[in-house]
């Protein structure tokens, strides 16, 4: 049985209360470790770890901190195959997915943010004819929280501290309870890095306990969060009264928007992958496929076809293209919403059962399933399912699919292809998302922008934009 602890104050500790919680391998249903379900005593002891560490953190050298965040970019790199072996076991997804995107990802995460902050400058404005100069310091905020998911678990855990020791701040982090295994092993490598301690701090527990430990700390002056749109709304309800600030990455309904003039091999490909990479538990799968009516048919015959040609399996095989599901309790909501979208007319057109993978019985394996929807309105097609589930529906004008592209709650992504240039400018400003696809999905540029609108969140993460986030800006006025 494999143990996590916390890791605070550079040392690994049990939790205070001595309460456990066991943690699952999705690929054969098995319990195979525990983690600890830490209380507000554990991260009290996490934030002064941290307090205590912010004097002299916050003012090392760019170039220090730098130094340190590229050498745990490195020692990742160095052990992807321990790294990507552990998020795959804890996650269902493939070892292949997770060797070649999660974990080259995370280390990029860190060296990214090691070098973006030596090129985080301050502004300066000189006030011609009033004898002054303003200049705009950007200091960090001090101790802050941040709290990650289950489907990218190391990537996203990543995503924000690297961001926010790079800015000077110091970290109590809580990784999901349902995949905490490479956020365990990320302690290590930072020790061996040389990363001071009490600069990170990584707490393991439930939302209930450990996370809203974190968010209702009068001392930890900013969260975060990726996640649930439910627990974000929860998120904002206790922190925004105590004036923190917020960084809320949510949920997602993403269209995929097909146009006939499309390069429609390149586009069948990707939309396979954008349907069903990582089990379909990523928050910028393009779950809802909208195909102009001419081309309909055949697109549904071809994308059919090709899902049927995925290899459901245990993570461990090369030939794997679809893994374990992360739980038993996500398995049955994402069956729960198949049901619901046969008994609003839903055609099923492939997929829909749990598949049996011979020696692991009892894991939580789905094929992927393919939905034919007549209205948009569906359930199946406004509430996240956030599984190996698409639906498919075709449209006849760029407004109609405009109307029902943007005719749901969240605001997260959207994909279009298309080589109209025209149509590619008009629906790239008119539709209701913060990412904006054209003919490609998931390329991402680590400077730009990314986070949604409407119910997806608040805030934006990635390049400057969470040095921002991590840092308070102050304004210094000097008349001569």
């Amino acid at each position: 049985m494999a143990t996590i602890k916390n890791y605070i104050n550079g040392e690994f500790s049990l939790p205070i209360a001595n309460e456990w919680i066991d943690n699952y391998n999705p690929a054969n249903g098995e319990i195979y470790g525990q983690i600890p379900n830490s209380k507000k005593e554990d991260v009290e002891e996490a934030y002064k770890s941290a307090k205590s560490a912010f004097r002299l953190w916050s003012q090392t050298t760019l170039e220090e901190r730098s130094r340190i965040l590229i050498k745990i970019s490195e020692l990742l790199e160095a052990n992807i195959d321990r790294f990507a072996e552990a998020e795959s076991k804890d996650n269902g997804k493939p070892i292949s997915l997770a060797k070649a995107i999660d974990i080259p990802r995370a280390a990029s995460n860190f060296r990214f943010f090691g070098n973006a902050i030596t090129q985080f400058a301050s502004e300066s404005h000189e006030s011609i004819g009033q004898q002054a100069i303003n200049y705009t310091l950007r200091q960090p905020i001090g101790v802050v929280g941040c709290i990650s998911p289950w489907n990218l678990p190391l990537y996203l855990f990543t995503w924000k501290i690297a961001p926010a020791i790079a800015a000077g701040n110091c970290v109590v982090a809580k990784p999901s309870e349902v995949t905490p295994m490479t956020a365990y092993l990320l302690g290590e490598i930072c020790n061996n890095a040389g990363l001071p301690k009490g600069v990170l701090n990584i707490v393991h527990g439930l939302g209930s306990t450990t996370g809203q430990a974190i968010i209702e700390h009068p001392d930890i002056k900013a969260i975060s969060f990726t996640g649930g749109t439910a627990t974000g709304a929860h998120i904002a309800r206790v922190a925004a009264p105590m004036f923190k600030k917020l960084s809320l990455e949510l949920g997602g309904k993403n269209p995929n928007i097909i146009f006939a003039d499309c390069d429609y091999e390149d586009m069948l490909t990707t939309t396979v992958r954008s349907s069903f990479a990582n089990q379909g538990q990523i928050c910028l799968c393009g779950s809802r496929i909208f195909v102009e009516v001419s081309i309909y048919e055949k697109f549904k015959t071809d994308f059919v076809k090709k899902v049927n040609a995925l290899k459901v399996g245990h993570p461990s095989h090369e030939d794997t293209n679809i893994g374990a599901l992360v739980s038993k309790s996500h398995l049955n909501k994402v069956k729960e919403y198949i049901a619901i979208a046969k008994e609003e007319n839903g055609t099923l057109l492939c997929g829909g059962n749990e598949v049996v993978v011979k020696g692991f019985e009892n894991g939580y394996y789905l094929e992927p399933t393919v939905i034919e929807v007549t209205n948009d309105e569906c359930r199946v097609n406004q509430e996240e399912v956030f599984g190996p589930v698409v639906t498919i529906m075709p449209f006849n004008t760029e407004e109609e699919v405009l109307a029902m592209a943007n005719k749901v709650k969240y605001g997260l992504s959207a994909t279009l292809w298309t080589n109209d240039l025209k149509r590619t400018m008009k629906l790239s400003s008119q539709l209701q998302a913060g990412i904006i696809w054209v003919n490609t999905w998931m390329l991402r540029d680590l400077r730009t922008p990314f986070g949604g609108i409407k119910a997806s969140g608040i805030g934006r993460e990635g390049g400057f934009e969470a040095l921002r986030f991590f840092t308070e800006a102050k304004n210094v006025c000097i008349k001569y």
